[in-house]
């Protein structure tokens, strides 16, 4: 088994007022050689935006992008004439494809937007753009590993164009749950978006990031309070 640990102390960050982010990759202004990627997973940024501001319209192209919210409400505009709300409790994913414009902002006037956005190699270029979400308040379980994104359509949560598979876990008591890797060869990375837990010998605080690999199963202890994000990858492109 091998490991790569990410404190939350080490991620980049940029304050431009209306947006305070933090990137656990290499994005924008912050270049760090050893942190480009980890495997197909691109980016992972950790976004904070002021009430009634966001990101005016930009392009993607050739990109799977998934976007969690963590707190508030994020509104979507984009070239395929979807306007859509995303909140806590729902998953948005847009294939970009042969290319796609869009524009996100914080919908409300009074408080932050929290969301993460993340980006993900995909296994097939220039594809048709699409765009879906979904709530996830009904495949939710409690103390336990729930999928909230795979390869496959008709399967629980949103789909990408690659290999992958994202579970979270929410815990409000403290146990050890174990983690199947879904393909062989694939790696998993570890994001702690909320308290404590403990995996591959390691100890791991809210923000922290951990990529594991050459490991088939991986056993996880976490305490009371704590709320996880896995995603498993393919480290090769």
């Amino acid at each position: 088994m091998k490991t790569v640990l990410h404190k939350s102390t080490t991620r980049g960050h940029a304050n431009h007022g209306w947006l305070n982010s933090y990137h656990t990759f290499s994005f924008a202004g912050y270049y760090n050689p050893e942190r480009i990627h980890f495997g197909a997973l691109r980016v992972l940024n950790d976004d904070t935006v002021v009430p009634g501001m966001g990101f005016g319209t930009h392009p993607h192209d050739n990109m799977e992008i998934i976007s969690i919210p963590l707190e508030g409400e994020l509104q979507h505009k984009d070239s395929m004439h979807n306007v859509a709300v995303i909140k806590k409790g729902e998953v948005q994913v847009m294939s970009a494809g042969t290319g796609i414009y869009h524009s996100e902002y914080n919908k409300r006037k009074d408080s932050e937007v929290k969301f993460l956005q993340i980006w993900v190699f995909p296994d097939k270029k220039n594809v048709t753009p699409r765009y879906d979400q979904i709530s996830i308040e009904d495949i939710a379980q409690q103390n336990e590993f729930y999928q909230i994104l795979s390869p496959n359509a008709d399967d629980q949560g949103v789909w990408v164009h690659q290999q992958a598979w994202f579970h979270l876990g929410e815990f409000d008591q403290e146990l050890s749950r174990n983690y199947q890797f879904k393909k062989q060869g694939n790696g998993l990375y570890v994001f702690v978006l909320e308290g404590e837990a403990e995996v591959a010998g390691t100890k791991l605080s809210k923000r922290d990031g951990l990529g594991v690999w050459d490991a088939g199963e991986l056993v996880f202890k976490v305490f009371e309070g704590t709320r996880l994000l896995l995603m498993e990858v393919p480290l090769t492109l």
